[in-house]
């Protein structure tokens, strides 16, 4: 039998998580990017603890684990989530979903220096691809690199991958259980939150709330709602029905989305040397991240 819960959660992730890029560029827009993400993070803390507080299942999780939670939130929520909404005040959201995309090829590079992921001539000739595909976005936006704001946009983006393969990398070598992860996710969130607003108001020029348009606002409780909490839930969910390396393959999917989207509704360019980056990112992206088991049926107990 068909399983549709399964199908609504898989289609929430890919289409959810696809447009979360389209929601920051309306976002910020109007709402400068540490006030996006702060209060993204924040309200999406309050929604954890309440689904917490419902289960009975809010509780303190000690100085260690807070500890891991910390650095967890520092590397993936204010790092890599908030540079990459401060990134897009400068440049497009399907230029920053793409480049997004790029996060593997820096997982598999780290892995590789620490001795978590053995070489292979496989993973090497994606990571090529992916470069070459990096050098097409390069070659078609080198123009726009005489402007400073999408310089340093540019740079912003990077240091967001960064901070999002240093997370994975960090998770994957500390190998600590997971514990209740909505709990977890709720420390996360509240520090994320808690400290990106203190950024927004070190580092924002101008927060004249007064300015906010009901658009942006919209689109940044759509982050926190949807993009935060309810992909959240329903990635975790279709982990318990398949395994996490079929998961994976929604990644591709999120880009394509977010560049179409980009394309549809903010009326960003897309030219043909950067749908041939894409193809190249995606193409050696998937090339590292190849298990036969992507394409079996499999269902994980």
């Amino acid at each position: 039998m068909k399983d549709y819960k399964l199908i609504f959660a898989v289609l929430t992730v890919a289409i959810v998580w696809g447009t979360t890029f389209l929601a920051i560029r309306i976002a910020v827009e109007t709402i400068p990017a540490w006030f996006v993400a702060g209060i993204r993070q924040l309200f999406a803390s309050i929604i954890m603890l309440f689904v917490l507080l419902s289960r009975k299942e809010f509780k303190w999780i000690g100085w260690k684990n807070l500890k891991y939670q910390i650095i967890f939130s520092s590397l993936m929520l204010i790092i890599a989530n908030g540079m990459v909404t401060v990134a897009e005040e400068s440049v497009s959201s399907s230029l920053a979903s793409l480049i997004s995309a790029c996060a593997p090829i820096l997982v598999f590079l780290g892995s590789l220096a620490i001795g978590l992921q053995k070489f292979s001539l496989r993973a090497m000739a994606g990571v090529l691809i992916c470069f070459s595909g990096v050098l097409f976005v390069f070659w078609d936006g080198l123009k726009d690199l005489a402007n400073p704001d999408y310089r340093t946009g540019m740079l912003f983006l990077f240091c967001a991958i960064s901070g999002w393969a240093s997370g994975t990398i960090f998770t994957k070598k500390l190998n600590i259980q997971s514990g209740n992860i909505t709990l977890n996710l709720f420390y996360q969130f509240l520090f994320a939150g808690i400290v990106q607003i203190i950024f927004a108001f070190l580092f924002s020029e101008n927060y004249n709330f007064g300015n906010w348009t009901l658009k942006s606002i919209s689109a940044m409780l759509y982050l926190s709602i949807f993009g935060s909490v309810a992909a959240f839930f329903a990635f975790h969910y279709a982990l318990t029905k398949i395994s996490p390396v079929q998961v994976s393959i929604l990644a591709y999917i999120n880009t394509i989305i977010a560049i179409f989207l980009g394309w549809l509704i903010m009326d960003e360019q897309i030219s043909f040397k950067f749908i041939i980056a894409t193809a190249l990112i995606i193409c050696g992206v998937f090339i590292i991240n190849y298990k036969p088991e992507m394409f079996k049926r499999q269902k994980v107990a």
